[in-house]
This record gives C-alpha cells, sequence and structure tokens, in this order.
C-alpha cells in the first residue's frame, strides 16, 4: 500500500509490508464453513475428552456383573470390553489423555522446530547447513518407526512418548519455518535492526517470528492432526502409558477381537473419536491453509 503526499508517492515502510497479521488470517479462516466444521468437531471431542470422566456412569475399571463382549443393555448402553468392563465409560475417559499428550508433543516440536528453523534462516552461514542435514537425518526415518524405536527401548512413559513424538515432529516443522524465514532474514528492516546493534534473539523474536506466524499456524494444526494419530497407533502397538488404563487405540487394540460379533463399540466408538478429531483438525489446518494463501477471500461463506 502507499500514500500520496504533497511530494508524491510515499511508500509504506518494508517492515509493515512483509508483515501478515496472523489474527487476519485466523479471521478469514474462520469465515470459511471447513474451518468452522473443523472447529465444531474438535470443541466436541475435547469437552468429551474433558467431561467425560465426570459424566461416566461407571468406573473406567469397574466390573458391575455382566459378561465380557456383553452386547448394549440397560446397564451398559454401549455393551462391556473383553473383560467385562463398560465401554461407554472407558471411552469416556480415555480421551483426555490422548489429547493432552499429542498437545503437549505438537507444542514441543513446534518450539525446537521454529528455533531451528529460525536459527538456520538468519545464520546463512554453515550452521545452516549443519542444522538442515541434521533435520534431514531425523526425516530420512519414518516418524513412527523412530517413535517405536525410543520407547520400545526404554520403556512406555507419558513423558517419554511425548517427548519422542515431538522430537520427531521437530524437522519437518524446522523445514517449513526455514523456508518462510528465508525471505524475511534479507529484508531490510532485518537490515536496520541489525544496524541498531540489537541482539540476534531480539531480532528473531520480534522482525522475523511474526512475519512467520501464518505457515507456522498451518503447520501447527497438521502436526497436532499427526501427532494424536501417531500416539493413538502407539496405543494400539501395546505402547500406551498404562496398560490397564482406559485410552482410545489401547481400546482398539483391546477389543479387535470382537469387531465381527454382536458387541464391535469396543472398537467402534474410540475408532470413531480418533477419526473424527483427526478429521476435524485437518479442516482447521485447511481453512488456516486458504486463508494464509489467499484462496476463498471474500467468498468465506461458500
Amino acid at each position: 500500500m502507499s500514500t500520496l503526499t504533497d511530494a508524491g508517492v510515499t511508500p509504506e515502510p518494508e517492515a509493515a509490508v512483509s508483515r501478515r497479521p496472523a489474527g487476519a488470517m485466523m479471521r478469514t479462516a474462520l469465515r470459511l464453513w471447513r474451518t468452522r466444521i473443523g472447529v465444531a468437531l474438535v470443541a466436541l471431542l475435547v469437552l468429551v475428552a474433558i467431561l467425560g470422566p465426570a459424566i461416566a456412569p461407571h468406573g473406567p475399571s469397574e466390573y458391575f456383573g455382566l459378561a465380557p463382549n456383553a452386547p448394549p443393555s440397560g446397564k451398559a448402553y454401549f455393551g462391556t470390553d473383553y473383560i467385562g468392563q463398560d465401554v461407554w465409560s472407558r471411552f469416556l475417559d480415555g480421551g483426555r489423555e490422548i489429547l493432552v499428550m499429542a498437545v503437549l508433543a505438537t507444542a514441543l516440536g513446534l518450539v525446537l522446530g521454529t528455533a531451528v528453523g529460525l536459527t538456520a534462516a538468519y545464520a546463512r552461514n554453515i550452521l545452516d547447513d549443519v542444522l538442515m542435514r541434521a533435520m534431514d537425518v531425523i526425516l530420512a526415518f519414518p516418524q513412527i518407526m523412530l517413535a517405536l524405536v525410543v520407547v520400545a527401548t526404554v520403556g512406555a512413559s507419558e513423558t517419554l512418548i511425548v517427548l519422542a513424538v515431538g522430537l520427531t515432529t521437530m524437522p519437518r516443522v524446522a523445514r517449513i519455518i526455514r523456508g518462510a524465514a528465508q525471505a524475511i532474514v534479507e529484508r531490510d528492516f532485518v537490515a536496520a535492526a541489525e544496524a541498531l546493534g540489537l541482539p540476534r534473539i531480539r531480532i528473531l523474536m520480534r522482525e522475523v517470528l511474526p512475519n512467520v506466524l501464518s505457515p507456522l499456524l498451518v503447520e501447527a494444526n497438521l502436526r497436532l492432526t499427526y501427532s494424536i494419530g501417531l500416539i493413538a497407533s502407539l496405543a494400539f502397538l501395546g505402547l500406551a502409558p498404562n496398560p490397564n488404563g482406559a485410552d482410545w487405540g489401547l481400546m482398539i487394540q483391546q477389543n479387535r477381537v470382537a469387531l465381527g460379533t454382536d458387541q464391535p463399540w469396543g472398537v467402534l466408538l474410540p475408532m470413531i473419536a480418533i477419526a473424527l478429531l483427526t478429521i476435524g483438525t485437518g479442516l482447521v489446518g485447511d481453512g488456516f491453509a486458504r486463508a494464509a494463501a489467499g484462496i476463498d477471500r471474500g467468498r468465506g461463506a461458500e
């Protein structure tokens, strides 16, 4: 944008032009129906995870006189699981752990990946090559394989799973942020900040980071989707932090033998919940991506 003065046209300062506020992008994204549907799905599942334990009719490990894999009845709305526990109660109690671990792991990966990406982009020297080649080494291995190796070697715990998923998320975030920041660090307002003698960390946090928030928000939703699936997969493979606790991924693994019988709900309920959660976060991420790219701008109700 430009402004007219007596002397003619005065261009807007480059720092202001280069910044695209994340708040404006979020408002644009929330005008899209796909984003609204995604937010609604995620909010619903978050409420289930938070309020579920308080409204569950039975304890997650409670036995109340029904046989294993009993069909739905008045005592158990969705029947019992493979050892006679209430499927509905365990479902309501099993979402909190997977959501908390997924959010923490994603946050860890975003913080570390952003730090690495910004540092690499700003360094513009051999440090850039060293950091990104290290990220390439991690990316060379499938994320679930690295997480499996770490968890199976050291042992399953909430902290270790969060660390494993977060560290394997880091290189993907780092590559996105480095790519977005490379153009920013060459701008005149960054050179001006350097000429003023501002510390490097201040330049990164105040001049570069605000300009990469839009791709960072898009990547955050995408990484959260993958973290949910990865943590659920680890639980399905028997690497849940609490093997006797209620966990959506663990419920699928434990009750899969009854899937073809009259009592499939021990598998279907957590499967539907995980699917809706990943679809919801995916729709939110897609809405943010469209808003960041300027797609559907002005057609938010479509």
